[in-house]
């Protein structure tokens, strides 16, 4: 593992040079590990609540326009790789720094777990067309490693690999968010509120789900050292990312609800395939989405599978993760890669085996592990706004900054709400069990350096 940098504050660091990511490769991993399967299996699990998540949907949107606007700014004044993790250890120290890294990196590993059982219902459409379970795990584990396999062939892999996929992908959600709304009908919606409890609980619930959506605008500011100019390319590809999806988003997911009987969609594994069969008759044109949620997951898992090995590696090199993730073969962290890889092929077959709505269970704790760094994130900047934002910013940029910061933290706050009581529970503890490895990993280094908690005054 690399020394040299090792105990030095993140924001002293300089970025690396020559990235392999120009602004093309970079807003291409943030749109392809947004864009992944959840757009295509959102519907689905959004149809239980009716055509009012579609206003959650909204707010979702402009808490991530919020969140990515703050991770641009954020990104400017820390450019190196880790992202969120480099923000809280720069405001807030090493233990804040550790627990954000750690939340992520659960947030990764598990989200992979979750593209890759949406992928699985597109697979199904060619193959297993029963759903058996033991088909379904031997379907996803394909889909888990082969993107690891691609990762550990090169980083310009990755890069090459993101920019076809995003582009195929985006083709038919393009085309569902426009040519699809021609045949939307108002018949097939449902009740606006089908989930029989108040509207407030509905949206909050609705969002929580439509989160998922959008984990992964940080991705660019995660991946930062490996992007060209990161100073200048990060925040505008984080941006453009992030509207993109957006559009795509918004306008696909309420062209699906109207082009599919609201008693079917709630039933259905593939929304997007069964509104194209109906607006095109037959099946051939769902079979084309199919191919394109195949591609666009494997794109996803492509990207998710490199972050779930670059946060780990920047906080390996700050002692704060095992020396193990700061190791590289090549500039590919491979340990990261592989040990991601191998917990999201074990929570996918537990997830297959144990739970009922396997897909929603997952998303719900990935989001939940998302926020939290979401939130520090924004804390970050609001911190760094009070202590240096007037005396180096202007009036109008210091009360922009200001708003979109403080949107971005309620907006984190809101998401937990949603996320209900369990998931909050299961969360929580899933997060603090990463404790023991912090007293694990820094006492070494206490004793070594004579800092001994136990003798210190």
């Amino acid at each position: 593992m690399p020394t040299a940098d090792q105990g030095r504050p993140p924001a002293d660091r300089p970025p690396r040079q020559g990235g392999s990511f120009g602004l093309p490769a970079a807003t291409a991993l943030v749109v392809g590990s947004i864009i992944g399967t959840g757009v295509f299996a959102l519907p689905s699990a959004l149809a239980p609540y009716g055509p009012i998540a579609l206003v959650a949907f909204v707010l979702v949107t402009v808490g991530a326009l919020a969140l990515a606007a703050t991770f641009g700014r954020l990104a400017e004044r820390v450019p190196g790789s880790g992202g969120p993790y480099v923000y809280a250890r720069e405001a807030f120290g090493e233990f804040t720094g550790f627990l954000t890294a750690w939340s992520y990196w659960i947030t990764a590993w598990a989200g992979n777990a979750a593209i890759v059982v949406a992928w699985v219902g597109y697979v199904e459409v060619f193959v297993n067309k029963g759903h058996h379970t033991w088909g379904s795990v031997a379907i996803a584990l394909v889909g888990l490693w082969l993107p690891a396999v691609v990762n550990l062939a090169g980083v310009r892999s990755i890069g090459a690999f993101q920019v076809v996929t995003t582009v195929l992908k985006f083709l038919p959600l393009a085309f569902m968010a426009t040519a699809g709304l021609l045949f939307v009908r108002s018949g097939n919606l449902g009740a606006f509120n089908a989930s029989g409890t108040s509207a407030v609980g509905a949206v909050s619930a609705a969002a929580a789900i439509a989160l998922f959506s959008y984990i992964g605008l940080e991705t660019a500011s995660v991946a930062a050292g490996r992007v060209r100019e990161p100073r200048r390319n990060v925040p505008r590809a984080t941006v453009y990312g992030t509207l993109a999806c957006a559009a795509i988003y918004l306008l696909g997911t309420l062209a699906v609800f109207g082009t599919v009987p609201h008693a079917r969609l709630v039933g259905s594994t593939a929304p997007f395939t069964d509104a194209l069969n109906t607006i095109a008759g037959g099946t051939w044109a769902g079979n084309l989405v199919a191919v394109a949620a195949i591609v666009s997951g494997l794109g996803a898992l492509n990207g998710w599978t490199l972050i779930c090995a670059e946060m780990p590696m920047a906080a390996a090199r700050d002692g704060l993760f095992p020396a193990a993730f700061g190791r590289t073969r090549g500039e590919v962290p491979a340990f990261g890669i592989v040990s991601a890889t191998v917990l999201a092929s074990v929570l996918t077959v537990v997830s297959y085996t144990r739970f009922t709505k396997v897909f929603t269970e997952i998303v719900l704790l990935s989001v939940l592990t998302a926020v939290i760094p979401y939130l520090v994130s924004a804390a970050a900047q609001l911190y760094w706004l009070a202590l240096r934002g007037r005396a180096e910013l202007d009036r109008r940029r210091f009360a922009r900054d200001v708003t979109v910061a403080v949107l971005a933290l309620v907006f984190s706050y809101w998401s937990i709400q949603g996320s209900g009581y369990q998931t909050v529970y299961y969360g929580l503890f899933t997060i603090l069990l990463g404790i023991p490895g912090y007293i694990w990993l820094k006492r070494p280094h206490a004793v070594r350096f004579g800092r001994d908690p136990a003798t210190r005054t």
